[in-house]
Parts: C-alpha cells; structure tokens; sequence
C-alpha cells in the first residue's frame, strides 16, 4: 500500500516545483494544495504544520517539512521508506 502524500505549496514557489520533481521522480502520487491565494488554507497549513513556509509535506499524515527535509530525507535512503507505507 501506498503512503498518503499531501503538499501545501504556492504556483511561484521554487521549493515547491522542486518537491513536485522529486516527487514525482518518485511515482508518487500527491495532493497539491495551493495556499497562495487561500489565508485559510494557508492558515490550516501552518496550523498542521507549525511552520509558515511552503511547501508542506506530509507524509501518512505526518509533517516532513519542506523540499529540503524530503531531499536530505532521500539523500540518506529514508524517504522510501516513508513512501511505502
């Protein structure tokens, strides 16, 4: 079974369109949530998050933080992991 992968990001975010690469490099499907022009969502986003930068990754539900932390994530063999559960 595949993980539950949820990202809260803008259109004009280079971080964002680099997390969608990497992501999608990984076949792995994910809802993409744009918070650029939604104060709740954005508000909803920081709340789950505790952090106000995008993107926002979660993984099952969990937050991994943004395209940085899934990149180290990656780099050190973990993000497979998270992905195949």
């Amino acid at each position: 079974m595949a993980a539950t992968v949820l990202m809260y990001s803008t259109r004009t975010c280079g971080y964002c369109a680099a997390a969608r690469r990497l992501l999608k490099k990984k076949r792995v499907s994910f809802e993409d949530i744009d918070v650029g022009r939604d104060p709740e969502k954005r508000r909803l986003m920081e709340e789950l998050s505790g952090r106000h930068t995008v993107p926002q990754i979660f993984i099952n539900e969990q937050p991994v933080g943004g395209y940085d932390d899934i990149a180290a994530l990656d780099q050190a063999g973990e993000l497979d992991k998270l992905l195949a559960t």
